[in-house]
């Protein structure tokens, strides 16, 4: 990797390109340290820390703390990626959305992005609502009167849409996907805490060496097993017929249909942690029960260290995967367009035997994607319940996601150098 940054440096094009994505990340942690008025980000800070363990602590480490200190970025891209999602599922559900996204070409695509920005917006300010609501209910407000409110939720509004146009620049005149490279610089500017929290542990005696051992070596196993499946997919063989226009013959070629491991990338594991920690959050905006009493257990019983939870949030990660891996590829659609090709699988018939049979190994590959996300997943809850350190509860994510966006910066570098440097076959 440190070797593809240095090629790729020495490229003046790539390296305006590099420092513009530099550029942009600096602007974004700026505004990360830049805090809303009328906001008691002490007594802020103190109240996320006790929910780590719910979705506003998924949210916290999502935008790189800036929730739990109110800044201007505080809802981050959220809401790009919840408008992102929605509008996914409604291209799959309305034939309008569906058509314009399959047949619309270029300009389809402007539509359905320009519909996705709209979409940001709405749920920005839905969500800015409820957080301003939230701060006020817990008395972590200065100032609580409407033109209080009204900045308050106007600055989360209006940093939500900076950092959804920082992500397109990126993505436009950048390296990488825009979006997925502020996510990582996010997550990635809480590592130097969860360090200061791990050194200061140790001085302390509260936690054991063997803990902070056991720690690092399920981070760095997880890192492997990422970078391994990451790359991983299934070949399957296709025969293109011969076939004779005027005095030339075309076809007669063989290639491969790629099929990824982990199609549905890191979606199932935010969707399914954004449910299972659903009942937690509600439950944490209730007065604790008293022990020994029915909700005093349902609380425990729903809790990221019980292993109830573990094993509702490992099925829900498989479903979530099949129903990602079922909407992103369509047998029916991969079959008929071989057909329309010349192309056939070996030993299968054009249309529904082939159909069906990329489908059986679809459920195949998808079950052994779902199967390593749920142990990527579940992996930091386990680790987190030993060494007794309930912020490990969303290590997994945060690990899957910052070793995801390295890996396709790499690749996108490694493509635009390749690229580059071909001469062509008239020199």
């Amino acid at each position: 990797m440190i070797q593809t940054i240095r090629k790729a440096w020495g490229i003046p094009e790539l390296r305006k390109k590099i420092v513009f994505t530099a550029l942009i990340l600096l602007i974004f942690r700026i505004g990360n340290a830049i805090p809303t008025p009328y906001v008691d980000t002490a007594l802020l800070n103190n109240y996320i820390d006790q929910l780590s363990t719910t979705v506003l602590g998924l949210y916290n480490v999502m935008s790189g703390g800036a929730f739990a200190n109110a800044t201007i970025f505080a809802l981050g891209v959220q809401p790009y990626i919840n408008s992102s999602i929605i509008i996914q599922l409604l291209t799959i559900a309305i034939p309008a959305l569906e058509r314009l996204a399959r047949d619309g070409g270029e300009e389809g695509k402007k539509k359905i992005q320009s519909i996705t920005r709209y979409a940001t917006i709405a749920i920005a300010i839905l969500q800015g609502w409820g957080y301003y609501m939230m701060m006020k209910n817990y008395g972590i407000l200065t100032v609580s009167n409407f033109w209080a409110a009204l900045v308050i939720i106007v600055s989360f509004i209006a940093g939500s849409a900076f950092v959804m146009w920082m992500g397109e620049q990126i993505t436009e005149f950048g390296i990488g996907n825009g979006i997925s490279m502020i996510l990582f610089a996010g997550i990635l500017s809480r590592v130097p805490t969860m360090v200061g929290q791990m050194i200061s542990g140790l001085r302390a005696g509260t936690l054991a060496w063997w803990m902070a051992a056991l720690v690092i070596v399920g981070m760095l196993a997880l890192i492997v097993l990422i970078t391994w499946v990451n790359g991983a997919e299934r070949r399957i063989p296709v025969q293109y017929a011969k076939r004779q226009v005027g005095r030339k013959m075309y076809g007669g070629q063989s290639s491969t249909l790629p099929m990824k491991v982990n199609m549905s990338g890191v979606l199932p594991i935010i969707f399914a942690q954004s449910i299972a920690m659903l009942p937690a959050t509600i439950g944490a905006f209730f007065k604790t029960p008293s022990e020994g009493t029915f909700w005093y257990g349902l609380l425990q019983a729903i809790d990221s260290k019980s292993v109830p939870y573990m094993l509702v949030y490992f099925l829900m990660i498989i479903g979530f995967s099949y129903f990602y891996s079922t909407i992103q590829f369509n047998p029916v659609e991969i079959s008929n367009n071989l057909k329309k090709n010349g192309g056939f699988v070996p030993g299968f018939r054009p249309g529904k035997p082939t159909a069906d049979f990329i489908r059986k190994v679809l459920n195949k590959i998808t079950l052994f994607g779902a199967v390593y996300l749920g142990i990527v997943a579940i992996l930091p809850l386990i680790i987190g319940r030993i060494v007794d350190n309930a912020s490990l509860s969303i290590g997994g994510t945060s690990v899957i996601i910052v070793v995801g966006v390295a890996l396709e910066t790499v690749q996108a570098l490694e493509s635009q150098m390749l690229m580059r440097q071909y001469k062509g076959f008239l020199e």
